[in-house]
């Protein structure tokens, strides 16, 4: 089992950061690029989806990290709708649609996941204790996050 020492370390951030990656690379194709309104709002909510989890972790609690990937899930739906928008407006092919639409999907299991375990688990969070985050989440086996 891997340490987990920072929100890097965490698989479901390092699947959102690949995530952000992939839509970045989809919105520089024309025609989408034209659309600067839909290619900021979708690359601002992709981003939204790997920030969320390490603003989270960063906060030193379970609250607040349970809190903050709430709303990267909430990021992950909103990605998924404007990926359809992207759809509609022929921006993207269907295979490359379906392609996101399902790496999204997985990093939003993967965030129900996390909170899942954080909830059943009694730790409190680094802030809480005179331990470092390492002690907090050294049960956590990162190749399951």
């Amino acid at each position: 089992m891997a340490k987990i020492e920072s929100f890097e370390d965490l698989q479901v951030w390092q699947k959102s950061r690949e995530l952000a990656k992939l839509v970045f690379a989809i919105t520089r194709k024309e025609p989408f690029s034209k659309d600067f309104s839909l290619k900021d709002q979708i690359n601002r909510s992709s981003g939204s989806v790997m920030d969320n989890i390490a603003e989270g972790f960063e906060r030193g609690g379970k609250k607040e990290l349970i809190q903050f990937l709430y709303v990267s899930k909430g990021s992950c739906g909103e990605l998924r709708s404007q990926l359809h928008r992207a759809l509609d407006r022929d921006y993207i092919a269907t295979e490359e649609f379906e392609s996101l639409v399902l790496a999204s999907k997985e990093v939003n299991k993967q965030l129900s996941g996390f909170i899942k375990y954080l909830r059943s688990t009694d730790l409190k969070g680094s802030k809480y204790a005179n331990e470092p985050v390492v002690a907090y989440l050294n049960s956590i086996d990162s190749t399951e996050l």
